[in-house]
């Protein structure tokens, strides 16, 4: 029986901690805050009254919310950190578990800004510390980043794919530290042109939400971009880049950079969403995604099951 340990079960963690115990993990959960340790039940509870699992209450008894970071790593084959996205609290808080944790647990961080050598470099450990980068929230969108230091094990890295693996998870393993690792990468050249777009008028903020949703996003929920230049050639990538790498290559060339992110652009997005002027709101709008994000998880799910 594989033993997960989740350090930090606020949203992403619980998240986490939903994700191997469906997979028939055992899950022990802490968070230094006794408010969200106290929550957790509760959480984890109404994230199951959304879900389609058959045997939902099987799945809770296998996450056990417990009082000391000790108590979580005891026994654990991989630990979960989800805690803030702060370097200093991090270096603390995996110095304090490579100290505690039994010498074959595996170290894995859910960060999303941080690579592993800011808060690994220089523990005796360090070889067992990788990125395991998800997104939010990972019982819904399955692909996971794994991302090494230059000190991470190779075999470390072949214990944790394994592990996400079996958890169900979509494992994406990066060779190097990168800022930003993959995702964000992706996403941060997306939204900065769509930033700029809007600012500057060329586009409103429902059409440009349009364009990828009914656009982009429908081929990309089910093919990548890259195998998508395959497709729209005739004879594959070589004959892309002939027919489209000129063009294509000028809009990336001419394409928006960091100041897109700006005030500016806030209040046009402010604007364009006056229902979402209260975090209630904001939460009510959460939850509906995440349902939607369910559905096609599922149909998703099927169609890889019968491929």
């Amino acid at each position: 029986m594989t033993k997960i340990a989740i350090v930090g079960s606020g949203l992403i963690g619980r998240s986490w901690a939903l994700v191997f115990a469906r997979a028939g993990m055992d899950v022990a959960a802490w968070d230094p805050d006794e408010g969200t340790r106290e929550r957790l039940d509760a959480d984890v509870a109404a994230m199951l009254r959304d879900s389609d699992l058959a045997e939902p209450a099987d799945v809770a008894a296998r996450i056990a919310g417990v009082e000391t970071l000790a108590e979580a790593l005891a026994g654990a084959d991989l630990v979960q950190e989800s805690g803030p996205e702060n370097a200093e609290i991090k270096r603390e808080l995996f110095a304090r578990m490579d100290a505690a944790a039994a010498p074959e647990t595996i170290l894995s961080s859910s960060s999303s800004a941080l690579v592993p050598s800011v808060f690994c470099s220089g523990l005796s450990g360090a070889a067992r510390c990788l990125v395991a980068h998800p997104v939010n929230p990972p019982h819904l969108v399955p692909v996971v980043e794994l991302c090494p230091s230059t000190e991470t094990a190779p075999e470390v890295m072949d214990r944790a794919e394994a592990i996400y693996r079996r958890a169900q998870q979509i494992p994406v393993r990066l060779t190097r530290e990168i800022d930003g690792f993959v995702l964000n990468r992706l996403q941060a050249a997306l939204l900065a042109e769509a930033l700029r777009l809007v600012s500057e008028g060329v586009v409103d903020v429902q059409g440009l939400d349009d364009t990828v949703r009914h656009g982009l996003g429908r081929r990309w929920a089910f093919m990548g971009p890259l195998e998508t230049i395959m497709l729209n050639a005739p004879n594959g990538a070589t004959d892309y880049m002939v027919r489209y790498g000129g063009p294509m290559g000028r809009l990336a060339n001419d394409s928006a950079r960091g100041e897109a992110f700006s005030a500016k652009a806030a209040e046009v997005l402010t604007e364009a969403f006056p229902s979402l002027s209260s975090s209630a709101a904001i939460r009510d709008r959460q939850n509906w995604r995440d349902g939607e994000l369910a559905a096609l998880d599922a149909h998703l799910s099927k169609r890889r099951t019968k491929d």
